[in-house]
């Protein structure tokens, strides 16, 4: 019933746990997952996820607040993107959260890097998993920019103000929740996830980070996105299975994912 449209299956916590985990998704109704890419290094693990379990499908992207890694060129996004079970560019964006003694001024090697997902993007064709922290004016600043307007994607684990989901939804943007929905002190994001409209919602964990509550502090997990979900839906006045149905069309839409058919494996 539920998509998870963004997690880190292949971070240790879920070292030997995988038949936990995949246990746990089948219970909650939680029936597919989107393993995301953060290193060049790390997307032969992420894959791997993708090609062995049906129900996992990942993405290709170097995260903007990785340093000292592999630096990504549209070549190598576009190499790796063409693989099968690929369906997305990403996680990129812009973070500017530690910036420490460096000024905006200084982190022009994330915005060159977001300019290469962007445009791996479009030679794919494929969405981009925008992350945005503190630096949402430059984000969609870039994503604005002369021909990139033609981008698509998504603005996961969104915790920004109404004026940049409305500015990410001119741009054809879907916004994504994450447990953090649920957290007390959410509440002015809880009514920006009452005025993204719902055709344009994609619901999250983020895993192995923010576990919604009453989980808040544990390792989360994909089961845990129908909390999410059941909780997006109480605020939208929906049930449960309705804010299911709709949250999975849209990520079929957006990454051109099939409907499911088949039983778990």
């Amino acid at each position: 019933m539920f998509v998870d449209s963004h997690c880190h299956l292949n971070f240790p916590d879920y070292a030997d746990k995988l038949d936990q985990v995949r246990a746990e998704m089948a219970q909650a109704q939680v029936d597919r997952a989107l393993c995301i890419s953060t290193t060049l290094e790390e997307f032969p693990q992420v894959h791997a996820l993708a090609t062995r379990f049906d129900n996992f499908w990942a993405t290709v992207g170097v995260h903007p607040d990785n340093e000292e890694v592999q630096e990504p060129t549209v070549a190598d996004l576009v190499e790796r993107a063409t693989l099968p079970r690929v369906v997305g560019i990403g996680e990129t964006g812009l973070d500017y959260f530690r910036l420490g003694e460096r000024s905006v001024a200084d982190m022009h090697w994330q915005r060159e890097r977001f300019r290469v997902h962007i445009q791996a993007g479009l030679d794919t064709s494929l969405p981009l998993i925008i992350h945005t922290r503190q630096a949402s004016d430059d984000t969609i600043a870039i994503l604005t920019e002369s021909g990139q307007h033609q981008s698509r994607g998504v603005f996961h684990c969104f915790t920004e103000s109404q004026a940049v989901a409305r500015a990410a939804l001119d741009l054809g943007f879907y916004i994504s929740f994450s447990g953090i929905l649920t957290f007390k002190t959410a509440a002015d994001l809880r009514e920006v996830a009452k005025f993204v409209p719902l055709d344009r919602c994609l619901i999250e964990t983020d895993s192995p980070y923010l576990a919604p509550m009453p989980h808040r502090g544990k390792t989360n997990s994909p089961a845990n996105v129908a909390l999410v979900g059941r909780f997006l839906a109480e605020l939208k006045g929906v049930e449960p299975e309705e804010l299911g149905r709709i949250t999975t069309r849209n990520f079929e839409q957006l990454f051109a994912i099939p409907p499911l058919t088949a039983a778990l494996n």
